[in-house]
Order: C-alpha cells, then sequence, then structure tokens
C-alpha cells in the first residue's frame, strides 16, 4: 500500500469499518505520521466525503452518521482473494453454502468493474480446490452460534450425539473452532466432564446461549489443541517412531493427523496410540524417509508382513 490514494481509501475504509479512530490510531494502521494522517483526512473531505473531526487529547474521527460509502473497489489481489475465498467456502460442508456462495458472487460482481468480473468469473468457472476429505454437512446456525459465543465469551448448552447415537446435555465454553479432515469441531471446557474437550459440529443438535461469561485462554490455539486431542485418544496400543526427518518433512507429508511430533537432534519423535497396527504399519511403508520404531515390538511384526506382502507380489510368476 505505497501509492499514497490507496492509503486514502485506506482511512475511508477504516472509519467505515470501526466508527471513531484517532489520528495516532489511523497513522499507526498506516504506518506514517499522524501529521500525514490529518492530510490524508483533507483530501476526503475536499472530495465531500462527510468527516467528523473531534479536538483534544481524546479527539478521533470518524464519518457523518448515516454516511454510506460508494460502490466497493477491489484491487486484483482482493479480486482474487474474495474469489479464491468463495471457493473453499463451497468445500467447508456448511449447510446451504452453494446457494450462499453464489448470492455473494453476484453481489460482489455488481460493484466491480468490467475487467474485474471478467477475472473473478474466470476464477470461478476454471479453479478447483481439491482439500483432500469428503466434507461432513455442517447446520450453519451451530457454527456462528459457537463462533459467537467464543468472541464473546458467553457459555452455551450443547445437546450432544455421540457416535454410538446416545445424546447428552451439557454446559460448555468455547474456546475455538477449526476445520479438520471433512468435519468442523469446537474446541473449549466442558463443564460435564470437567475438562478441555472437542466436539464435532455435525453431531452437535442444538446450541443454546447461557446467561454465564467464562475467561478463555490467551492465544488458544484450536487446530493444535485438537491435534493433541487426536493423539491421545484413549486407544489400546501405545506406538513412538523416530522419523529420520524435520517437521518441515512432516508436513509435507500431511501426517500431523496420526499423532503428536517432537523436533529432536536426531529427528522428529511420533507419538501416538492405535487400535490396528496393520493400518499404522502402512502409514509408515508409505514414507519417503527412513524411521526406526521404539515401540511397541508388535509394530516391527506388523512392519514385516507388509515386507513380505510386497516381496510376495514382485516375484516374477512360474
Amino acid at each position: 500500500m505505497s501509492h499514497p490514494a490507496s492509503r486514502v481509501l485506506t482511512v475511508l475504509e477504516l472509519l467505515q469499518a470501526h466508527g471513531r479512530l484517532s489520528g495516532s490510531d489511523l497513522a499507526q494502521r498506516l504506518q506514517v505520521d499522524v501529521r500525514t494522517t490529518r492530510r490524508y483526512i483533507r483530501v476526503l473531505e475536499d472530495i465531500g466525503i462527510p468527516i467528523t473531526a473531534e479536538r483534544g487529547r481524546y479527539g478521533a474521527y470518524s464519518l457523518i452518521p448515516g454516511f454510506k460509502l460508494p460502490p466497493l473497489m477491489f484491487g486484483d489481489d482482493e479480486a482474487l482473494a474474495l474469489s479464491l475465498g468463495l471457493l473453499a467456502a463451497r468445500s467447508l460442508g456448511i449447510a446451504d453454502a452453494a446457494p450462499a456462495v453464489a448470492s455473494a458472487q453476484a453481489k460482489l460482481e455488481r460493484v466491480m468493474p468490467a475487467m474485474l468480473q471478467r477475472r473473478v468469473r474466470a476464477i470461478a468457472e476454471t479453479v478447483t480446490l481439491d482439500l483432500s476429505h469428503t466434507p461432513t454437512a455442517t447446520d450453519t446456525e451451530s457454527l456462528l452460534a459457537l463462533s459467537a459465543a467464543a468472541q464473546s465469551q458467553r457459555r452455551v448448552r450443547l445437546d450432544y450425539r455421540a457416535a454410538d447415537g446416545a445424546t447428552s446435555r451439557r454446559e460448555f465454553d468455547t474456546y475455538g473452532l477449526t476445520w479438520r479432515g471433512g468435519r468442523w469441531y469446537a474446541l473449549g471446557h466442558c463443564h460435564l466432564r470437567r475438562d478441555m474437550r472437542s466436539f464435532r459440529l455435525d453431531r452437535i443438535e442444538s446450541v443454546v446461549p447461557i446467561d454465564r461469561s467464562f475467561g478463555r485462554p490467551a492465544n488458544f490455539d484450536a487446530a493444535a489443541q485438537l491435534e493433541l486431542s487426536l493423539a491421545n485418544l484413549p486407544r489400546a496400543i501405545a506406538v513412538e517412531v523416530l522419523l529420520q526427518t524435520d517437521l518441515a518433512g512432516v508436513q509435507a507429508e500431511h501426517l500431523g493427523n496420526i499423532g503428536v511430533f517432537e523436533a529432536r537432534s536426531d529427528g522428529v519423535l511420533l507419538r501416538t496410540r492405535t487400535d490396528c497396527l496393520d493400518w499404522f504399519a502402512r502409514q509408515l511403508a508409505r514414507l519417503p524417509f527412513a524411521f526406526t520404531v521404539i515401540e511397541p515390538d508388535g509394530l516391527r511384526e506388523a512392519l514385516a508382513a507388509q515386507i513380505a506382502r510386497l516381496q510376495a507380489a514382485i516375484v516374477a510368476p512360474a
């Protein structure tokens, strides 16, 4: 945003979005000095934008109530970001996403210049995003209600259906939400279990706000917490494997859903639990880097069985 005209338009967008901002706030957001901010304000006033300036130590700038901005203006990069975001929304398992995306696309195109319209349509008609998992349908209302509860730090009451079909009611403090493996998850403190829990949104039958507040942990990472929760599910067999790679290599192979990874000087230590050593041996066998099984012995036997199966497949017929 180096061009002065872009900065002036950004001042207008910031005032519209926040309602009231001090000169120092604007200067900090634009990374300029306060004197330059005043110059941008004068430019907006010169082109007819009605701005109220409050003088004094705690003064601030704001748009006159009721003023409506002219049609939206997007740059090429902004149009690309919006288009890809709408495409991704189709793949996130949100109920009624397709008509909502189509409606949003149409509204955006109405306020875009012809050149940007053509570029946005080109992306919508020719680009396909493969998120590698078939999404599970999720109720839009649950997603909106839980995200609002997390932001406002207000407790909710959940009616939840477990994998075996049993239903339960519990009070829940929503710390954050994340998307993984084709499903949406809500993470936070469950007052029924008195511990951190994760809940699949497609199994939530109702969300009712409760007039109780809670404190959300600072810098809570929902994705990292879900990874830790999945890796420590009460499965039968504990597994430890030393991978001869680094964390970047782990990420490149999309291994984040099978365990917890710890970077060490001699590689990456994978810790997890599994109910099927044969399945886990197949996951290890596909890796492009070396590894050493620390435990259990049964995993070594499962790997040996995989080796024997592959050797039998390459023996020439008599």
